[in-house]
């Protein structure tokens, strides 16, 4: 049986940090709009911050469906599910906003984060509020073994570094405009403040 908690306890914040996915759900205000669904994977790019704050690292390579969707709403979902040990999956319910790279809060929230995780390519920071932090059983989630990161995308954007990336994102469709022609990532691209 599921429960409801009135934050992310140890034990959660425990159980967060030994998945090595997460999913990222929102969706426009427009009963026409698209929902988008994003699975987030790279080690060390999810943080919680304290008892009922999340964020994660929002890199390049995709649509900013998700950017877009916050900018108009801050509607977010965050799962996590449980391939491995006890079945559960647990979700974060809350209000979320994208920190761009100019920011001011940019650099403090990044330092929070593993420094391994930064990188070229990295847009934004994805900061959730918790509104509600559920579990439900996850006995129809099958057993899987995580065996590592994949690096194709970090050593893309190492490749093409700092100074290509806004031009990357400029030439590419549904970055700036999602899907639903909602705005998106601002472009052109901020440089990146100092940490």
């Amino acid at each position: 049986m599921g429960k409801t908690y009135e934050r992310i306890d140890d034990r959660l914040r425990a159980f967060i940090g030994r998945q090595p996915v997460f999913f990222v759900a929102t969706a426009p205000l427009s009963g026409d709009g698209h929902v988008n669904l994003s699975p987030k994977g790279r080690s060390g790019t999810l943080a919680v911050l304290d008892e009922l704050t999340v964020a994660y690292l929002d890199f390049g390579g995709s649509h900013a469906e998700t950017i877009a969707h916050l900018r108009e709403n801050g509607r977010i979902t965050l799962m996590w599910c449980a391939f491995d040990g006890p079945p559960t999956v647990l979700r974060v319910h809350g209000r979320g906003e994208p920190v761009f790279r100019d920011d001011p809060r940019f650099a403090e929230l990044l330092g929070r984060f593993d420094p391994s995780a930064d990188g070229a390519g990295l847009r934004a920071i994805v900061l959730v509020r918790a509104d509600r932090v559920s579990d439900s059983c996850g006995y129809a989630v099958p057993f899987m073994d995580y065996r590592s990161d994949r690096e194709i995308h970090r050593q893309y954007f190492d490749r093409k570094g700092e100074e290509n990336f806004s031009a990357y994102c400029e030439g590419k469709d549904h970055v700036a405009v999602s899907i639903d022609g909602l705005p998106s990532l601002p472009l052109p691209l901020s440089p990146r403040t100092a940490v």
